[in-house]
């Protein structure tokens, strides 16, 4: 499966052309219309998104599927996924504390493929007060032992193994095969 990641995309349109997918997967901090405008682009109608820390709390339009703290199924995948990033200044949305993320996830079944805004933390993090993941991120990997966690908000593209998950992350677009 073709599988076209979006994440912290300034843009207000897509401009990186055509291609193909089975899939587009949003990781937050992109406008809603990029994200349609990929799908467009790549010929695909499955999209699954979460909401970054600089994202409005509006609700997705249709046809993207909001997988914060929601399973999906999908092309023989189990999907899930996580808004926001950690609260590192006093307002806006999806910010967290730590201890509302480990909250969240405590209970968050297990699944394939696991979409995020921020990373587990020590994963990715960049030594600054913003970019730094989820404690319960990082629990939830040696928990549930998903075989991917895709995310954004670090600005990076690298991919990382934690246990036997695969930490893909993200910054603008990136097509993977699972």
């Amino acid at each position: 499966m073709r599988i076209l990641i979006l994440a912290d995309i300034d843009d207000f349109h897509w401009k990186h052309g055509p291609g193909q997918a089975d899939m587009v997967l949003s990781c937050g901090d992109v406008a809603d219309a990029v994200i349609l405008e990929a799908a467009e682009a790549h010929g695909c109608q499955a999209i699954f998104a979460v909401k970054g820390n600089h994202d409005s709390n509006a609700a997705f339009p249709a046809p993207i599927a909001d997988l914060h703290l929601q399973t999906r199924q999908h092309g023989g995948l189990m999907l899930g996924g996580l808004n926001g990033s950690w609260r590192y200044k006093p307002r806006g949305h999806f910010l967290y504390d730590q201890s509302e993320v480990e909250a969240f996830l405590n209970a968050f079944p297990p699944v394939d493929l696991f979409l995020s805004h921020n990373s587990p933390r020590g994963v990715h993090d960049k030594k600054d007060e913003v970019h730094y993941g989820f404690d319960g991120l990082t629990s939830y990997i040696a928990r549930a032992k998903p075989r991917m966690v895709i995310h954004g908000h670090q600005h990076v593209d690298t991919e990382t193994e934690v246990h036997d998950t695969r930490v893909v992350g993200v910054y603008g677009h990136r097509m993977i095969v699972v």
